[in-house]
């Protein structure tokens, strides 16, 4: 008997009907099983030896490392603001060393949990000063980690017993922090200042930033507009445009002047911190040896234009006469030379 054009068709439609029921429930079981994979931590490949779907590779404990890191906020949420400073009881470096157990060995510090927006070198010219040395480490440390920099600790000695040279003491540590890590901000810091409010914060800006704005050696006011000692901070770009500091100013007095005479010369203008934050105070001391006041320094002032371009990075000149990893710190202890040379 000759089967009707319309059983065929209602026929046609049954096997349809029953092929995508069939597959349905194929992909369900895999579906099921796939997820129960997942559940479990299972991250084995489907039974035909192929990489499973791409899905499947997502697993709970995957999820942290493929996350990245967001720029930590500015400014820091972890700033406290004033700051009580004083230098009436010891250091112990053990005991500061336990309480910035984060900070690695040469005193490098980055940021768990963000990226921090500057890499910044803090370099400390030095001779004889371990005790300024530990209370300097005790607070400013802790500060420097609340301001989430990625940062590095650099005491730059000046070996043997000639004049000191402070700048000179600066542009050596300048070259040797970048012979270790792409630092693009660097903060020029005095042993003796401590910050007064952490929101102070040691870092590059537009223009060079003067830190230490409002000493208490100075009864918490600026000396002279033109001031630019204790602390301050040049980007990489900054410090390279005024070919670095002087080399030729031996003995106490007179480079800082020379260093705002050549953001002068070069167009750049001071940046600061209001009075109240840019507070710092000051260790007292006496006159250290072999740094008296140099006799040639309102001399050599007055011709930073015509000496800016031949004395700095490109004719500095010294040697390493060792380096020490210390946990809170680098020293490097280096041969300056001698005003005759």
């Amino acid at each position: 008997m000759k089967e009707l054009p319309g059983a065929s068709l209602q026929k046609a439609c049954r096997l349809l009907v029953v092929f995508c029921v069939l597959h349905l429930s194929a992909v369900l079981f895999y579906y099921l099983a796939g997820n129960k994979g997942i559940l479990q931590g299972n991250p084995e490949p489907s039974p035909r030896g192929m990489a499973g779907p791409l899905w499947r590779e997502t697993t709970p404990t995957l999820i942290p490392d493929r996350v990245s890191k967001e720029p930590c906020p500015d400014p820091s949420p972890l700033l406290v603001g004033p700051l009580h400073i004083e230098f009436s009881q010891p250091v112990s470096i053990k005991k500061v060393e336990e309480e910035n157990s984060d900070v690695t060995l040469g005193g490098r510090y980055t940021p768990k949990d963000c990226i921090a927006l500057q890499k910044v070198a803090i370099i400390i010219p030095f001779r004889n000063r371990d005790e300024h040395l530990k209370y300097w480490l005790n607070y400013l440390h802790p500060i420097l980690q609340r301001q989430q920099l990625d940062y590095g600790i650099y005491v730059i000695n000046q070996g043997g017993e000639e004049t000191f040279n402070r700048a000179k003491l600066l542009n050596i540590g300048f070259v040797e922090a970048l012979k270790e890590y792409d630092y693009n901000c660097f903060v020029f810091s005095d042993v003796d200042l401590i910050p007064m409010d952490d929101r102070n914060t040691y870092k590059c800006y537009d223009q060079p930033r003067h830190l230490s704005v409002s000493m208490d050696k100075f009864g918490f006011r600026l000396p002279y507009n033109q001031y630019f000692g204790g602390v301050s901070a040049l980007s990489k770009e900054q410090f390279e445009k005024i070919n670095g500091f002087p080399n030729n100013y031996w003995g106490w007095g007179g480079e800082d002047d020379d260093i705002y005479n050549r953001l002068v010369f070069k167009g750049m203008g001071i940046s600061r911190p209001d009075a109240t934050i840019g507070k710092c105070r000051m260790i007292h001391h006496s006159r250290d040896n072999k740094n008296e006041p140099n006799p040639q320094r309102f001399n050599k002032i007055a011709h930073t234009k015509e000496t800016m371009n031949s004395d700095g990075l490109n004719t500095l000149h010294y040697k390493v006469l060792d380096t020490e990893r210390f946990r809170l710190y680098t020293k490097i202890t280096v041969d300056v030379g001698s005003p005759k040379s």
